[in-house]
């Protein structure tokens, strides 16, 4: 056992602890990264260390280095960064006082994961010697126990063992002609190693593609044909479940050539792949759970789902009072419906975030759409819609700590999801951290999935430059973002600050006009984010691009 800073850390059990002694609930991987700072405290560990300790044999990018340490401080409260200092150029430092406890002999035994690195072993206590009545009490509970087990298997297996991790084999992607053979062997890489990352899934990669999966026990299939055509990459995927041979989902993805950027390219031919197949692992392993008044949305639940959502980010207030209407009326046929209820709070969150409320009815639509989702969260934990719906909704309504961790979970299931690395950039800036908010907008980027929110990092991208003072890093990507969705007024308005900050007065005078012309009654005091939870440095931001905005034609009230 260690303590440090008010914390246990209980090595056996892999476990923080708060002060009140509940548990805070950790991925694997980033309690691994904390047992290896907590053991080697006051040591400046370098970022090729502690990616090889937590992800031996497996080649992973920055990102995943930075989503451990984000979700460490967030568990920590580090929010000041006393605890997880970064040392520049050298990596990271552990600095607190670690105490190391002896822990009970009785203490369960855990099975440790052979993935996970080992860690230095504590000195052992003393054993204290037992008597003849206590083994004899002890062995009765534990037949006790192995009973209870084994009639509550009979009865409901699913309490014991529940839905465990799935094995996929990923097969080397084929290439069509002999000159795309690297290409496809970068990309089976990505995709293997972002597969890797899923918290429920393990992945072997076979070396040739012919290999027979059912040798290395494979639950499922991945395989797939790359082909360059009319000037583009066409990827066609496909997942087959071994036992039966049947294919149970196919993608496929098509990328323009762009010889200046392969890695990008590789990136988003990967991430094309993997998105789609994270949602369809994430359905399968909850498919099997569903109870009969919560079936697949595939039928017509999926299709008012599908009417009600489609476009969100550019539906109208008469289109959202439609779709309103469309899902509670689904939701009244279908109660238990755990998807549906879930689209029902993201369009709620909308009409709040829009103004589309009234102040009291906007107050009530936030709590309802709460209690959904934490219902949601209770009935399913790892299923990547309510993830997804929760991590949007923390960051709406400016509760940013929780909502780094809220998104950081949903990465766990798809590190692909362009829309959990958007919020998780939001909040950076929301907290002041302008640069690693650029990293997570640029990293959506990259990934581009769903393509249908590229939109919203690029404007991202363009925020964090601006937020940055530099308004000229910033025109290139809020004009990308107009360019895929022009009827939105926030990036007009934020294209304007830029060209009123490089002394741009005309384009800027006609950004506010075009902005004004799509968001009619705005003022400086109707257009800024709550300040609730918000860093200083962002408010201060915030008001220099306000003030801008004046000066291009914003009225103040």
């Amino acid at each position: 056992m260690l303590r440090f800073s008010g914390f246990e850390l209980d090595r056996q059990r892999a476990e923080l602890r708060g002060a009140d002694g509940v548990a805070i609930k950790l991925r694997p991987k980033t309690i691994t990264m904390l047992i290896l700072f907590a053991t080697r405290s006051g040591r400046v560990l370098s970022k090729q260390e502690l990616m090889d300790a937590v992800w031996p044999n497996v080649h992973v990018g920055d990102d995943s280095l930075f989503q451990c340490i984000r979700e460490l401080r967030t568990a920590l409260g580090d929010d000041r960064r006393q605890i997880i200092k970064l040392v520049q150029g050298r990596g990271y430092l552990f600095d607190a006082e670690v105490t190391q406890m002896p822990v009970a002999p009785a203490s369960a035994t855990v099975q440790h994961d052979p993935d996970q690195p080992s860690t230095p072993a504590l000195p052992t206590p003393p054993v204290r010697r037992i008597g003849r009545r206590a083994v004899w009490a002890l062995a009765a509970a534990a037949v006790l126990v192995m009973g209870l087990a084994l009639v509550t298997a009979m009865v409901a297996p699913g309490l014991v063992t529940g839905r465990g991790p799935i094995t996929l084999a990923v097969m080397p992607i084929t290439a069509a002609e002999s000159d795309l053979a690297a290409m496809a062997r970068d990309v089976t890489t990505r995709l293997g190693d972002g597969l890797a990352k899923i918290d429920n899934v393990h992945v072997a990669t076979p070396q040739v593609a012919a290999q027979d999966a059912r040798t290395i026990k494979a639950d499922f299939v991945v395989s797939g044909e790359l082909l360059k055509r009319d000037g583009a990459w066409e990827l066609r995927a496909r997942m087959t479940r071994t036992a039966t041979g049947n294919i149970v989902w196919t993608v496929p993805v098509s990328l323009a050539i762009d010889d200046s950027d392969v890695l990008l390219q590789q990136s988003r031919l990967a991430a094309g792949v993997g998105h789609p197949l994270a949602l369809r692992i994430n359905a399968l392993l909850h498919a099997e759970q569903k109870p009969a008044s919560d079936q697949s949305t595939s039928g017509s639940a999926g299709v008012v789902i599908e009417q009600a959502m489609a476009s969100i980010t550019q539906t109208s207030q008469e289109r959202f009072a439609a779709s309103q209407t469309m899902l509670d009326k689904a939701l009244t046929d279908d109660p238990g419906n755990v998807d549906l209820a879930i689209a029902l709070a993201a369009l709620q969150l909308r009409g709040v975030q829009m103004v589309w409320y009234s102040a009291a009815d906007s107050a009530a639509a936030e709590r309802k759409a709460r209690a959904i989702l934490e219902r949601g969260l209770k009935l399913k934990p790892d299923y990547l819609p309510v993830l997804e719906a929760y991590c949007r909704f923390l960051n709406a309504t400016n509760e940013f700590v929780e909502s780094l961790v809220a998104c950081a979970r949903t990465l766990s299931f798809d590190p692909w999801n362009g829309v959990a690395l958007y919020h998780i950039g939001l909040t950076q800036l929301q907290l002041g951290r302008f640069e690693e908010a650029l990293v997570m907008f640029k990293q959506a980027d990259r990934f581009d999935t769903p393509r249908v929110s590229r939109w919203t990092w690029q404007l991202g991208a363009g925020m964090s430059y601006l937020f940055m003072g530099r308004a000229e890093d910033a025109l290139p990507w809020l004009q990308s973002s107009i360019a895929i969705t022009p009827a939105s007024g926030r990036p007009y308005m934020l294209l304007s600050a830029a060209y009123q900050q490089l002394g741009r007065h005309d384009e800027a005078k006609a950004a506010m006009d075009k902005a004004l012309a799509l968001r009619p009654g705005s003022n400086l005091n109707n257009i800024a984010p709550p300040p609730k939870n918000a860093n200083t440095a962002f408010l201060a931001a915030l008001g220099t691009i306000g003030r801008a905005n004046v000066a291009a034609g914003l009225p103040e009230r």
